[in-house]
């Protein structure tokens, strides 16, 4: 796991149980403290042993550019969170999205009766670039990006007009009930604090009854926005859901085996104490 600050990682956990359950003794992985700078030197001195590296922020962009290639999606999104050895090289992908599609899923998301439903997504860097992949895998077909200077939330747009989806960005004070009323999802991405009391019951209090609310945040929990839904009794799930469901993909592309998801499951309980959604 290459990232910056990376010690609070639990990727181990996960990954540790896989490759136990897989009897894959012989394997290991580790934390690594590594910035974007850094990243390229790092990943060219590696020796064949290397199968894969999972890249956390702020490296994911310095990761797709370091492969000799790439998933569609990492291409589109523009930014990857896995690396895998191929050949002499590196291929990238983006399995952030199977973790919000994934986490979105457990809680239940489905479309709007009689049409497709929208997504209201929080905040604009590259996990809500990869929200919008998963949004769309999901069938929303339009999303309204919300931020505090909507100059900031291009790259995002971009993604999501690329894969079709009707877009807009609006400042946090701008949102529009309407927007929220057909919205399927509410995915936050912003970081801790970002999201007080009275926002998120504004946000929350419009939607839908068969809204799911994801927060990316999960420490401390619950967050505002988690805690506004809970009053709704809306569905919620939490980035510890995100990062049980993309790690999936990545135990697999790394061993070239289905992940065993019930062990990895049970261990992030376990080690966190908290309820996480089950596949």
């Amino acid at each position: 796991m290459l990232g910056s600050p990376v010690a609070h990682s639990l990727s181990p956990v996960l990954h540790g149980a896989a490759y136990a359950a897989l009897g894959l003794d012989g394997w290991t992985y580790e934390r690594v403290e590594c910035d974007a700078d850094a990243l390229p030197g790092l990943v060219g001195g590696l020796g064949e042993e290397w199968v894969g590296l999972s890249v956390t922020m702020p490296g994911k962009r310095a990761a797709l550019a370091v492969a000799s290639s790439a998933s569609e999606r990492a291409r589109r999104l523009g930014v990857a969170n896995t690396l895998v050895r191929a050949g002499g090289g590196w291929r990238a992908d983006c399995t952030d999205v199977d973790g919000v599609a994934g986490a979105l899923r457990a809680a239940g998301v489905r479309s709007v009766p009689g049409g497709t439903a929208d997504a209201v997504l929080l905040g604009a860097g590259g996990t809500a670039s990869a929200a919008v992949g998963a949004l769309h895998d999901l069938g929303s077909e339009a999303v309204t990006v919300v931020v505090r200077d909507p100059a900031r939330a291009a790259a995002t747009l971009e993604v999501a007009g690329s894969y079709g989806m009707a877009h807009r960005a609006v400042r946090f004070d701008e949102v529009r009930e309407e927007d929220l009323a057909r919205a399927g999802a509410l995915v936050n991405t912003t970081p801790s604090g970002s999201v007080d009391g009275e926002l998120a019951a504004r946000l929350v209090g419009a939607l839908p009854p068969w809204a799911v609310v994801l927060d990316a945040v999960y420490h401390p929990w619950p967050t505002p926005l988690a805690a506004a839904a809970a009053e709704r009794v809306l569905a919620v799930a939490t980035g510890l859901d995100m990062l049980l469901h993309q790690a999936f993909g990545q135990v697999e592309q790394f061993t070239g085996r289905s992940a065993p998801r019930a062990a990895m499951h049970a261990a992030l309980v376990r080690a966190t104490g908290f309820e996480v959604r089950s596949p």
